[in-house]
C-alpha cells in the first residue's frame, strides 16, 4: 500500500495540490449529461485515496505503515548510546520478572496508556525533533514564534532561538497543560500525531524558539478532538495567564489551516504511534513499570474473562453446531459388524 520510504523526509502538501490539478483537469465526456455526471461523481474519499498520492502514503500521521518521525530521529543517540556501553560499565537497572509465586503486569495498553509515562515519552519524542531537526530547513511561522507571541511577560532571551530544551524542560511544561486541564494519555498520543502533521503538511521545523506554541497548538486541537468535554481557550488562559483569549483562538485557527484542516486519526495510527512510543521508551531506560498481580486485580481478571465467556458463548456453540452438522455430511459414518 504506497511507498515506505524513509520518515524523516517531509511529505509536501504541493504534491497533493498537484494532484489535485491533474484530476480537476481530466477530460471529461461530452456526451454525459449533467444528471449522469452527478450521479457517477466520485466521493472525496475515494479520490483522496492513499494509494495515489505518494505525499499521503510516507506520511507517518495519514499511514499506517510509514515510519514516525520521532522514532527515526531518535535512532541516531540509540546508536551513540549502544556504543558507549561497550566502553562505559554501568549498572544496568534490575529488570523484574515473573515467577511461579509472583506475576508482574505492565497495566499499561493500547485503549487505557499510562498518563505519566506517555508524557514522558511524548516529552522525549518533541525532545529529539528538536535536537535532530535539519538546520535552515523549513518554513518560518510568524503564529509559533515565541518572541513575536511571547508566552510570558519575561523579556525573551537574544537567543531564544539557539538554546535547544532539555528533555525535563519539555515535560514541565507538557505536563503542567494536561494535569491543569485534566487531559488523558490517549490525548498526549493524538497531540503528537498533530505534531508531526504540521511538520509535514506546513513544512516547518520545530527549533527551541516555536516549540512551546507548537506543542500548545497541537495539544489545544487534540483535546478538543479527543475529548467528550473539551477544555474552552480561556480555561487555557487560566493556566498561561500572560496569554490573551485572542491569541489563543488565532493560533488554534492558524494551526488548523496548516494542518488543511485534516484532524482524522486512524485507528491504526494511533496504535502505530503508541507502540513507536514504548520502543522509544525501551530504548532510552524509560520502561512503563510493573506491578504485582495482587488479588483483587487477579480476581478482576477472572471476572471479566467470566463476562467475556459468557458473552461469546452462544457464538461458540452454534459455530460447534455447525461443525458437527458438516461433519454428519462429509465424515465417514461407521456401523457395527455383523458376526455369522
Amino acid at each position: 500500500m504506497g511507498s515506505t520510504t524513509s520518515c524523516c523526509v517531509p511529505a509536501s502538501p504541493k504534491l497533493r495540490r498537484n494532484t489535485h490539478s491533474r484530476l480537476e483537469s481530466c477530460h471529461q465526456d461530452p456526451e454525459l449529461s449533467g444528471e449522469e455526471t452527478g450521479r457517477h461523481l466520485q466521493h472525496i474519499s475515494d479520490r483522496e485515496n492513499v494509494d495515489e498520492f505518494p505525499s499521503m502514503a510516507c506520511n507517518p500521521s495519514d499511514h499506517p505503515r510509514a515510519g514516525t518521525m520521532f522514532l527515526c530521529k531518535s535512532q541516531h543517540d540509540a546508536r551513540d548510546k549502544r556504543k558507549s556501553l561497550f566502553v562505559d560499565n554501568h549498572e544496568t537497572t534490575k529488570r523484574k520478572y515473573s515467577s511461579c509465586s509472583t506475576i508482574f503486569l505492565d497495566e499499561n495498553t493500547v485503549s487505557q496508556p499510562d498518563l505519566k509515562n506517555t508524557i514522558k515519552c511524548v516529552a522525549l519524542a518533541v525532545y529529539y525533533h528538536i535536537k535532530n531537526r535539519e538546520t535552515g530547513g523549513g518554513v518560518a511561522q510568524e503564529i509559533f514564534d515565541e518572541k513575536l507571541h511571547p508566552l510570558t511577560k519575561s523579556e525573551v532571551p537574544p537567543d531564544y532561538n539557539q538554546r535547544p530544551p532539555e528533555q525535563k524542560q519539555i515535560y514541565r511544561f507538557v505536563r503542567t497543560l494536561f494535569s491543569s486541564a485534566q487531559l488523558t494519555a490517549e490525548c498526549a498520543i493524538v497531540t503528537l500525531i498533530y505534531l508531526e502533521r504540521l511538520l509535514t503538511y506546513a513544512e516547518i521545523a520545530i527549533g527551541p524558539g516555536n516549540w512551546k506554541r507548537m506543542v500548545l497548538g497541537a495539544v489545544l486541537l487534540a483535546s478538543k478532538v479527543w475529548d467528550d468535554q473539551a477544555v474552552w481557550n480561556v480555561d487555557y488562559c487560566q493556566i498561561l495567564k500572560d496569554i490573551a483569549v485572542e491569541d489563543m483562538n488565532e493560533l488554534e485557527r492558524q494551526f488548523l489551516e496548516l494542518l488543511q484542516f485534516n484532524i482524522n486519526v486512524p485507528s491504526s495510527v494511533y496504535a502505530k504511534y503508541y507502540f513507536d512510543l514504548r520502543s522509544l521508551s525501551e530504548s532510552n531506560d524509560l520502561s512503563f513499570p510493573l506491578e504485582p498481580l495482587s488479588r483483587d486485580k487477579a480476581q478482576k481478571l477472572e471476572a471479566i474473562s467470566r463476562l467475556c465467556d459468557d458473552k461469546y458463548k452462544d457464538a461458540r456453540r452454534a459455530a460447534r453446531k455447525h461443525c458437527a452438522s458438516t461433519d454428519n455430511l462429509c465424515g465417514v459414518r461407521w456401523v457395527p459388524a455383523i458376526l455369522s
